[in-house]
């Protein structure tokens, strides 16, 4: 590994969401008044060289004005696929996007009517909720993912009633799945395709995750789990590989050309910004080796985190993921409220994880999702405050 991830960047003062309200001079992370934060999925990790490069060519040029996707923004999304999945994209199957979540709520707007189910498998981002119950008045309806020890799988039977009734039009799929970690297999994938298509359901899987991997495991893109993309949505974004969600920059994929021409009716044009444009370019096609010194920095930080949890908090039930660069937390062995947990953890220890019930408002009080991608040194000190503060428990 070449990259030098254990370097600490100054984020307090640069407009960055997860650093707001830390405390502090912001100089000195390791001060015990800053509150680490670990709560929202964007590195504290410096982003690959070139990407930086083209910043500064975009900036340099002095003008800023409206930008859209060029042969070479769809040239490096279908190599990229084509290099790194065996993919083959066709350039009219991609609709650029701000951000992942655009493609997603367009995908609702325009496949459900208000009222309509949109199914979802909780543990599962949170944000997928807000958007279907809070933004499009749509019910979100629950497929409760079954947990064996921190594994989780699918329960078929419930997934194949819920996609049965009528209403129910959209299921939205997390791959690889926010918070829980999980990589689908291909056969799974495949039997949500087969059972999604017999009963007129849109499947739209949120991928964003999908080049964070653990080693030894492979995204299957959903479009390589079936032949028949007549109800599939495939939504994919640079944003969490390469660090840059503040520049939102998406792509949904769309091979089905009827799908694609509703969907596109209900989105609309959109620009993308002249800094997403570039970012895309050089994150695809210069930052192979970047992306592989992040793959093992990550792994280790999971690794480091999870032996010392068993070593200092081993009450604590965690599983390694396949991929993404989150941990779930089960706290459950402690026998202490969703409140008592949050108090110890946010108030006490000074360290922001994400509160369970915000991916899982039914089963998920004991939980807590921990994303990893910071200097090793910042992350093991939040996990330190941590047991000190259940060391007693």
């Amino acid at each position: 590994m070449k990259t030098n991830f254990d370097q600490i960047v100054e984020r307090q003062g640069t407009y960055s969401v997860k650093w707001m309200g830390a405390g502090g001079n912001g100089v000195d992370y390791l001060n015990p008044e800053i509150t680490l934060p670990f709560q929202v999925a964007d590195m504290d990790l410096a982003c690959p060289d070139p990407i930086v490069a083209a910043m500064h060519r975009v900036a340099d040029h002095r003008i800023y004005g409206y930008s859209g996707a060029t042969d070479e923004y769809y040239g490096a999304l279908m190599n990229w696929y084509r290099r790194v999945y065996d993919l083959e994209l066709k350039r009219e199957w991609i609709i650029p996007s701000h951000g992942s979540m655009s493609a997603v709520n367009a995908a609702i707007s325009a496949f459900t009517n208000v009222g309509d189910g949109v199914i979802i498998c909780r543990p599962v981002y949170g944000h997928f909720t807000g958007c279907i119950e809070e933004e499009y008045y749509r019910k979100a309806v629950n497929v409760q993912l079954i947990n064996s020890d921190g594994y989780y799988t699918m329960d078929w039977d419930a997934f194949e009633a819920a996609c049965a009734v009528p209403t129910n039009r959209v299921f939205i799929l997390c791959s690889p799945a926010n918070p829980v970690g999980r990589v689908w297999t291909k056969e799974e994938l495949a039997r949500m395709c087969e059972i999604t298509r017999r009963h007129s359901v849109i499947l739209v899987a949120d991928e964003v995750h999908c080049d964070l991997l653990m080693k030894g495991a492979r995204h299957t893109p959903i479009l390589q789990a079936t032949d028949d993309w007549s109800n599939i949505i495939l939504v994919t974004g640079i944003n969490k590989t390469f660090n840059v969600a503040g520049l939102a920059c998406a792509n949904a994929v769309i091979p089905d050309d009827t799908l694609r021409g509703i969907f596109r009716k209900e989105f609309g044009g959109g620009l993308l910004s002249p800094f997403s444009i570039a970012a895309l370019i050089a994150a695809l096609t210069e930052c192979d080796e970047w992306l592989a010194d992040l793959r093992e920095y990550i792994e280790g930080n999971i690794d480091a985190a999870i032996a010392y949890l068993a070593e200092a908090m081993p009450k604590v039930k965690v599983r390694k993921p396949e991929g993404t660069y989150i941990l779930w937390l089960d706290f459950s062995a402690y026998g202490l409220s969703a409140e008592e947990i949050h108090d110890k953890i946010y108030n006490r220890a000074k360290v922001r994880l994400q509160d369970g019930l915000v991916h899982d408002p039914d089963l998920g009080g004991q939980f807590q999702r921990l994303c990893v991608p910071c200097a090793r040194e910042v992350l093991m000190e939040g996990l330190r405050r941590m047991a000190e503060e259940f060391q007693n428990n």
